[in-house]
């Protein structure tokens, strides 16, 4: 008999976590010969999530389990810590608001059974609900990362998705303190077949993902997948220095054919100046965020601290 791993991510979801459990046990009963545990991860919530993930454990001991952190260390720690805790044969990551449909469990599992795929994952196909400028980043992001990385991170994917133990073992030797599951899930490789389905909104609570909070998602994830910011810095350090050394050959030669003239303004020194600095700037903060990983990578910190698991 198989075994199903589930992980769910929460984060302040106290009122999400009681609509779905009911709505996921009513897909996976419908499945023949096949153990389910859950394990949800409370990221250092601030509401009564806790209370209810003791209370589903309390009721269910044997099927229903949790491991609460210290304080918020983020999804991608979440995720992490799940994937950790789990011992089934398949592992299924969703997220408790339900916009990850229950349903396709069906699909996935007999998909993943045939032997032919080792992940299952689902992509939106549009994002009906969301506000329009979110939704804009959100495909610029996959447009530029899948330009300038190795690594293909499939537009619209999300991290709902069906794999195998070897799989998540994959995914588990991978043990980088910035984790960016996205490119994680698709730089470990393994045969994926994604299932569409249209946009569907949290069924309660509000979502913790600001557009600050995507774009610096975003941000992380382009710097653990490219070192296209790096070549970046090196392209308009080496077009400033063309550009000045120009500047310079054209202020001598209208000095030698023009001896009486003024060489430009001091308006136009300074503008030349700020634009000499800020590229400096620019690309030694571009260095900085690269070196930053390797530091706090350095410190061998654990990616989380577990305050209670049952």
């Amino acid at each position: 008999m198989d075994k199903l791993s589930i992980v769910v991510p929460c984060f302040n979801e106290e009122e999400a976590i009681p609509l779905f459990f009911p709505a996921v046990e009513k897909v996976v009963n419908q499945i023949n010969d096949l153990l389910v545990e859950y394990w949800f991860v409370n990221d250092g919530s601030e509401d009564d999530t806790l209370s209810q993930l003791r209370r589903l454990h309390n009721k269910y001991p044997e099927r229903v389990h949790y491991v609460s952190f210290s304080r918020n260390f983020g999804k991608e720690a979440a995720l992490y810590a799940g994937l950790n805790a789990t011992s089934g044969d398949f592992v299924v990551v969703m997220d408790v608001d339900l916009q990850d449909p229950p349903e396709f469990l069906t699909k996935m599992y007999d998909s993943i059974k045939t032997g032919e795929y080792d992940c299952i994952g689902t992509r939106r196909v549009d994002r009906k609900g969301e506000a329009k400028i979110k939704s804009f980043l959100s495909n610029q992001f996959y447009h530029v990362i899948n330009k300038i990385s190795q690594t293909n991170i499939v537009p619209g994917a999300r991290d709902y998705r069906m794999m195998t133990r070897q799989m998540v073992n994959a995914v588990l030797s991978l043990k980088e303190y910035d984790r960016f599951s996205k490119g994680i899930f698709s730089w470990v490789g393994f045969k994926t077949k994604y299932l569409d389905y249209h946009n569907v909104e949290r069924v309660a609570g509000e979502t913790d993902w600001s557009t600050w909070k995507l774009f610096k998602y975003a941000m992380d994830g382009i710097a653990d997948f490219s070192q296209a910011p790096l070549s970046l810095a090196v392209w308009l350090g080496t077009g400033s220095f063309i550009i000045s050394l120009i500047g310079i050959i054209l202020v001598i030669i209208r000095r030698i054919v023009e001896p009486n003239s003024s060489v430009f303004g001091w308006a136009s020194l300074v503008c030349l100046i700020l634009l000499i600095g800020g590229l400096q700037l620019l690309c030694i903060g571009i260095v900085g965020k690269y070196v930053g990983r390797v530091y706090m990578q350095s410190k061998h910190r654990p990616i989380y601290i577990i305050k209670e698991k049952q």
